[in-house]
């Protein structure tokens, strides 16, 4: 059983920067590709980013690329969501994932591959 715990969310003003932070309970998380997804009031819960478990290959969404950054520090077993230029659209809370499976490529972008999930971390941009 793997836990996840995300941090790092607050309240920021449009065009600053925040970084949110995933922890995982387990050494062997450092073999799971992670994900980041986020749901904003009223929508669904989407993809945002996603990195295979060395950390050699990263996927986004289309309207965060160029603005997000996954990374992750295995020795630390935690990953990291970079988030640059905020926008009020941004405002969501934000979910980290994490995938025992042998997932690899566009599949890392699809919810069902993911076996554990964090309760969040809410992301609040004024304008």
């Amino acid at each position: 059983q793997v836990q996840l715990v995300e941090s790092g969310g607050g309240l920021v003003q449009a065009g600053n920067s925040l970084r949110v932070s995933c922890a995982a309970s387990a050494r062997t998380s450092s073999t799971y590709a992670m994900g980041w997804f986020r749901q904003a009031p009223g929508k669904e819960r989407e993809f945002v980013a996603a990195i295979n478990w060395s950390g050699g290959t990263t996927y986004y969404v289309d309207s965060v690329k160029g603005r997000f950054t996954i990374s992750r520090d295995n020795a630390k077993n935690t990953v990291y969501l970079q988030i640059n230029s905020l926008k009020p659209e941004d405002t969501a809370i934000y979910y980290c994932a994490a995938s025992a499976g042998t997932y690899s490529g566009s599949a890392l972008k699809l919810a069902n591959i993911y076996d554990y999930w964090g309760q969040g971390t809410q992301v609040t941009v004024s304008s």
